[in-house]
């Protein structure tokens, strides 16, 4: 019998993956409010959307899951119908439609237009910046370009998201317009490369301008840079960074691997010389800077060798943040004509070396933390303690500082002086001066 406890013609879209995903669903649960239709997100609804993720294994295995999930739900009569987008319909498209056929339709990546039509809205062009923001009220992300035109060799994303598309300066400034109107502080800049921004619409790598018009943005504070490239790296954004206040001293620049054979396996485009130059420069520009990194271990034909340069090169290059995965052997990438030789188990053990690397990193870092004053921005309460961050980080993924909620009241969304008290690896405790 079909259960009647969920309201009809309410869509509930569910978002797995980046925050490239986040930002196109809040684009489709605003097209959707657009056209009068009841829309959540992650809560319950009758008629479910789910934008996937097929960047790797386990991100796929999550989505498939989360599907058949639902398809259960389907079947129980829990829901009346089930929809899906993003990068792995986009990538699988075929194969999902002959294994999970009870689906009710399958969209990629650049089918808006028609996954709306299909849940009885029109797509309306003129919606510049009308997005209904999952993150909490202080920061939003802001997805400057679409798609990629770097020829990783392991990575798939072009496969799902195209070439490069920049989105010109003035729909981006009224879109942070918006989000500041709405009590956004902090916008977190996104796309596939952040450095190639401009290429293909100004054709000169203008990411220094885009900064330069969203600092006159009122109301953000914070403008934080995510996803860079290490090659062609437009070195005039350092200058802005250096001198705005609102551009946080912040990048997030994935580097992947140092030993120059990896490196030009995967068709990075650089070597572990300029790789290392290009991080001193930055640090001597812009001395406050934090930097994010990303490695990926187990690669094809990573030896031990291979590896041991690598521990080697993190230990002394002493990055404030860093994030490791193990290779995942994606179809249709270059990279895929490769033998994927590194057992699981080898894989893992080596991520698990490098994290252990940077966890005391970390922490040396965050010692000399203490006692020292930051502005935080407070994103939550969790138990007994308001959660914030400083400029040096981006949520989900980055340290954070708790203050004890049963000595101070702090609203979220709104920023203090903090003074750190005490420091673990990945956390900082402090108390208010001023907020």
């Amino acid at each position: 019998m079909r259960t009647k406890t969920i309201k009809k013609n309410r869509i509930n879209v569910i978002t797995l993956g980046c925050s490239k995903n986040v930002y196109d669903s809040e684009v489709l649960m605003g097209q959707l409010k657009a056209s009068g239709k009841d829309v959540v997100h992650e809560q319950e609804g009758n008629v479910v959307v789910i934008n996937t993720c097929g960047f790797i294994n386990n991100a796929k295995e999550e989505s498939v899951n989360t599907i058949l999930e639902y398809m259960q739900k389907k079947e129980d009569g829990e829901v009346d119908k089930v929809f899906v987008t993003g990068c792995l319909s986009e990538r699988y498209k075929p194969d999902l439609q002959k294994e999970i056929p009870n689906v009710d339709q399958y969209f990629g990546t650049t089918e808006l237009p028609g996954l709306l039509k299909a849940l009885g809205a029109d797509y309306k062009h003129e919606l510049i910046g009308e997005r209904l923001t999952t993150t909490p009220k202080n920061y939003a992300y802001l997805k400057i370009a679409e798609g990629c035109d770097r020829p990783c060799s392991f990575c798939a994303i072009p496969i799902m998201r195209g070439k490069h598309k920049s989105t010109p300066i003035e729909n981006l400034v009224t879109e942070a317009e918006k989000l500041a109107a709405n009590g956004v502080k902090e916008l977190i800049l996104i796309a596939q490369d952040l450095t190639y921004y401009g290429l293909d619409i100004y054709k000169k790598r203008n990411l220094a301008e885009l900064l330069e018009n969203l600092v006159k943005v009122e109301g953000i504070e914070w403008i934080r840079l995510h996803y860079a490239f290490p090659t062609g790296f437009p070195m005039d954004v350092l200058d802005i960074m250096k001198r705005e206040p609102k551009i946080c001293n912040y990048l997030d620049i994935p580097l992947q691997h140092i030993s120059d054979d990896l490196l030009k396996s995967m068709r990075r485009g650089t070597t572990k010389d300029k790789t290392t130059k290009l991080i001193n420069e930055f640090r001597a520009i812009v001395s406050e800077m934090t930097i994010r990194t990303t490695l990926i271990v187990g690669y094809p034909g990573e030896t031990e060798a291979h590896f041991e340069e690598l521990k080697q090169w993190v230990s002394e290059m002493r990055f404030e943040r860093l994030g490791c995965f193990t290779y995942s052997h994606e179809e249709n990438t270059h990279a895929y004509n490769l033998e994927d030789d590194v057992p699981e188990e080898v894989k893992i053990q080596r991520a698990n070396d490098i994290m252990e690397i940077q966890s005391q990193i970390s922490w040396e870092l965050n010692q000399a933390k203490i006692g020292q004053e930051f502005k935080v921005v407070i994103d939550r309460k969790e138990g007994n303690y308001f959660v914030g961050r400083t400029e040096f980080d981006s949520p989900d993924v980055d340290n954070e500082v708790l203050i004890d909620a049963t000595k101070t009241y702090l609203k979220t969304g709104e920023f203090a002086t903090i003074k750190v008290t005490e420091a673990e690896d990945f956390d900082l405790y402090g108390e208010v001066l001023v907020s």
